[in-house]
């Protein structure tokens, strides 16, 4: 009993001891307040051409896509993505249709979308079903970093209820592993 008592005490004095020297390190370090701050003023233009270097970069008109053009940007984009079996990860090739989604809905904030997970009949319902809302969030997450907000977008699991194809081969569950969005 004295050996766990007398060890006790030594881990509590070790743990004073670190933490004093911890602090009195950090305490030592003086701070160097005659750094000067740099400027991030932009510099005139008058300046850039007196170097004979001329900007090419385009300035963009983030006005331009105002939510009267933003339905029409939506056209011919991808409303379904398709996932690998037993995956939500969404394909690298479904990240320019996510994102113009994104931006449409950016620019419309009374514009509102139904992101729909399905599986294929592979799996319990249970399971399919948790698939479904997992694959319907991710494309959900990624609509909302494009621009999106929260309360656009829903995201809903219908797992295995509502198959895009019948059958049970390989071609039938590829179509049936999907998100779909759905104006509201």
């Amino acid at each position: 009993m004295k050996f766990i008592s007398h060890l006790t005490q030594r881990t509590a004095l070790f743990a004073v001891l670190c933490s004093s020297a911890l602090l009195w390190g950090c305490s030592s370090t003086p701070l160097n307040t005659d750094v000067p701050v740099e400027s991030r003023t932009p510099t005139s233009p008058a300046g850039a051409a007196s170097s004979g270097s001329q900007s090419k970069v385009t300035p963009v008109d983030l006005t331009a896509n105002s939510a009267s053009n933003s339905s029409a940007s939506t056209q011919g984009l991808t409303k379904v993505f398709y996932f690998d079996f037993d995956s939500y990860a969404l394909k690298d090739e479904y990240r320019s249709a996510v994102e113009g989604h994104g931006k449409a809905l950016s620019a419309d904030r009374k514009k509102r979308m139904a992101v729909q997970g399905h599986t294929d009949e592979r799996g319990g319902r249970e399971y399919n079903l948790a698939l479904g809302q997992k694959r319907a969030e991710a494309v959900m997450k990624s609509l909302v970093l494009m621009g999106a907000v929260d309360t656009q977008v829903e995201a809903v699991s219908f797992g295995e209820e509502r198959p895009a194809a019948q059958g049970s081969n390989e071609a039938a569950w590829a179509k049936n592993r999907r998100v779909e969005l759905s104006d509201k």
